[in-house]
Protein backbone atom coordinates (compact mmCIF):
# COMPACT_ATOMS: atom_id res chain seq x y z
CA UNK A 1 0.00 0.00 0.00
CA UNK A 2 1.66 3.23 -1.11
CA UNK A 3 1.36 6.67 0.38
CA UNK A 4 2.05 8.25 -3.00
CA UNK A 5 1.09 6.59 -6.27
CA UNK A 6 2.96 7.80 -9.36
CA UNK A 7 1.20 6.82 -12.59
CA UNK A 8 2.53 7.18 -16.12
CA UNK A 9 0.34 6.81 -19.20
CA UNK A 10 0.98 5.44 -22.69
CA UNK A 11 4.32 5.73 -24.44
CA UNK A 12 6.09 7.20 -21.42
CA UNK A 13 8.09 3.96 -21.22
CA UNK A 14 9.89 5.37 -24.30
CA UNK A 15 11.17 8.49 -22.54
CA UNK A 16 14.78 9.19 -23.32
CA UNK A 17 14.44 8.08 -26.93
CA UNK A 18 10.94 9.29 -27.88
CA UNK A 19 11.02 12.71 -29.53
CA UNK A 20 13.72 14.13 -27.22
CA UNK A 21 13.17 17.60 -28.66
CA UNK A 22 9.73 17.58 -27.05
CA UNK A 23 10.08 15.20 -24.10
CA UNK A 24 13.79 15.50 -23.27
CA UNK A 25 16.49 12.91 -22.72
CA UNK A 26 15.48 11.83 -19.22
CA UNK A 27 14.23 8.24 -18.92
CA UNK A 28 11.21 7.04 -17.00
CA UNK A 29 13.52 5.02 -14.77
CA UNK A 30 15.35 8.23 -13.81
CA UNK A 31 12.09 10.03 -13.02
CA UNK A 32 10.92 7.12 -10.88
CA UNK A 33 14.28 6.94 -9.10
CA UNK A 34 14.21 10.65 -8.20
CA UNK A 35 10.62 10.33 -6.94
CA UNK A 36 11.62 7.33 -4.81
CA UNK A 37 14.51 9.33 -3.31
CA UNK A 38 12.12 12.18 -2.44
CA UNK A 39 9.71 9.78 -0.74
CA UNK A 40 12.42 7.80 1.06
CA UNK A 41 13.83 11.03 2.50
CA UNK A 42 10.61 11.60 4.48
CA UNK A 43 9.57 8.00 5.10
CA UNK A 44 6.77 7.87 2.54
CA UNK A 45 6.04 4.76 0.51
CA UNK A 46 5.98 5.21 -3.27
CA UNK A 47 4.53 2.96 -5.93
CA UNK A 48 5.05 3.62 -9.62
CA UNK A 49 3.19 2.20 -12.58
CA UNK A 50 3.50 2.88 -16.28
CA UNK A 51 0.94 1.36 -18.60
CA UNK A 52 -0.06 1.68 -22.20
CA UNK A 53 -3.40 0.15 -21.18
CA UNK A 54 -6.26 2.40 -20.15
CA UNK A 55 -7.86 -0.54 -18.35
CA UNK A 56 -4.81 -1.14 -16.15
CA UNK A 57 -4.63 2.51 -15.12
CA UNK A 58 -8.37 2.63 -14.35
CA UNK A 59 -8.07 -0.53 -12.24
CA UNK A 60 -5.12 0.91 -10.31
CA UNK A 61 -6.88 4.22 -9.60
CA UNK A 62 -9.91 2.31 -8.36
CA UNK A 63 -7.73 0.18 -6.08
CA UNK A 64 -6.09 3.35 -4.72
CA UNK A 65 -9.47 4.32 -3.34
CA UNK A 66 -9.33 1.39 -0.91
CA UNK A 67 -5.67 0.50 -0.35
CA UNK A 68 -4.57 3.46 1.78
CA UNK A 69 -3.07 5.56 -1.00
CA UNK A 70 -3.01 9.18 0.15
CA UNK A 71 -2.19 11.01 -3.07
CA UNK A 72 -1.72 10.32 -6.78
CA UNK A 73 0.61 12.02 -9.24
CA UNK A 74 -0.25 11.17 -12.85
CA UNK A 75 0.97 11.96 -16.31
CA UNK A 76 -1.98 10.60 -18.27
CA UNK A 77 -0.08 11.25 -21.53
CA UNK A 78 -2.37 10.70 -24.54
CA UNK A 79 -5.19 9.61 -22.20
CA UNK A 80 -5.32 13.25 -21.06
CA UNK A 81 -7.32 14.08 -24.17
CA UNK A 82 -9.25 10.84 -24.65
CA UNK A 83 -10.03 8.94 -21.47
CA UNK A 84 -13.36 9.64 -19.87
CA UNK A 85 -13.05 6.22 -18.20
CA UNK A 86 -9.88 7.24 -16.37
CA UNK A 87 -11.41 10.59 -15.45
CA UNK A 88 -14.45 8.79 -14.04
CA UNK A 89 -12.18 6.58 -11.93
CA UNK A 90 -10.58 9.67 -10.37
CA UNK A 91 -13.98 11.21 -9.72
CA UNK A 92 -15.23 7.97 -8.16
CA UNK A 93 -12.37 7.48 -5.69
CA UNK A 94 -12.12 11.15 -4.73
CA UNK A 95 -8.39 11.02 -3.93
CA UNK A 96 -6.35 14.17 -4.40
CA UNK A 97 -4.08 14.12 -7.43
CA UNK A 98 -1.77 16.29 -9.49
CA UNK A 99 -1.67 16.14 -13.28
CA UNK A 100 1.83 16.40 -14.80
CA UNK A 101 3.01 16.87 -18.38
CA UNK A 102 6.63 17.11 -19.50
CA UNK A 103 5.85 19.49 -22.36
CA UNK A 104 3.70 22.59 -22.35
CA UNK A 105 0.54 21.07 -23.78
CA UNK A 106 -0.98 24.53 -24.22
CA UNK A 107 1.70 25.43 -26.75
CA UNK A 108 1.20 22.28 -28.82
CA UNK A 109 -1.44 20.95 -31.20
CA UNK A 110 -5.00 22.09 -30.48
CA UNK A 111 -6.17 18.55 -29.60
CA UNK A 112 -3.55 18.40 -26.81
CA UNK A 113 -4.89 21.56 -25.16
CA UNK A 114 -8.01 19.87 -23.71
CA UNK A 115 -7.64 17.75 -20.58
CA UNK A 116 -10.33 15.54 -19.09
CA UNK A 117 -8.50 15.71 -15.72
CA UNK A 118 -7.51 19.30 -15.01
CA UNK A 119 -10.78 20.38 -13.43
CA UNK A 120 -10.55 17.51 -10.91
CA UNK A 121 -6.84 17.89 -10.14
CA UNK A 122 -5.38 19.72 -7.15
CA UNK A 123 -2.85 21.22 -9.58
CA UNK A 124 -1.56 20.87 -13.13
CA UNK A 125 2.13 21.14 -13.94
CA UNK A 126 3.23 21.30 -17.56
CA UNK A 127 6.26 22.38 -19.52
CA UNK A 128 8.80 21.87 -16.72
CA UNK A 129 10.18 18.60 -18.05
CA UNK A 130 11.17 16.11 -15.34
CA UNK A 131 11.23 18.93 -12.75
CA UNK A 132 7.44 18.94 -12.99
CA UNK A 133 7.38 15.45 -11.51
CA UNK A 134 9.69 16.52 -8.68
CA UNK A 135 7.48 19.51 -7.88
CA UNK A 136 4.35 17.36 -7.98
CA UNK A 137 5.82 14.70 -5.69
CA UNK A 138 6.99 17.41 -3.30
CA UNK A 139 3.49 18.93 -3.20
CA UNK A 140 1.95 15.47 -2.74
CA UNK A 141 4.26 14.85 0.22
CA UNK A 142 3.30 18.18 1.77
CA UNK A 143 -0.42 17.65 1.27
CA UNK A 144 -0.14 14.11 2.65
CA UNK A 145 1.46 15.32 5.86
CA UNK A 146 5.02 14.16 5.24
CA UNK A 147 6.50 17.67 5.20
CA UNK A 148 5.98 20.43 7.71
CA UNK A 149 4.40 23.36 5.89
CA UNK A 150 4.37 25.73 8.89
CA UNK A 151 7.84 27.15 8.21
Amino acid sequence: MPDILLLHGPNLNLLGTREPGIYGACTLEEINHWALEQCNAVGARLETLQSNSECELVDRVQLAGTDGTRFIVINPAAFTHTSIALRDAFAAVGLPFIEVHLSNVHAREPFRQKSFFSDLAQAVLCGLGPRGYAAAVDAALEQSGFRDTST
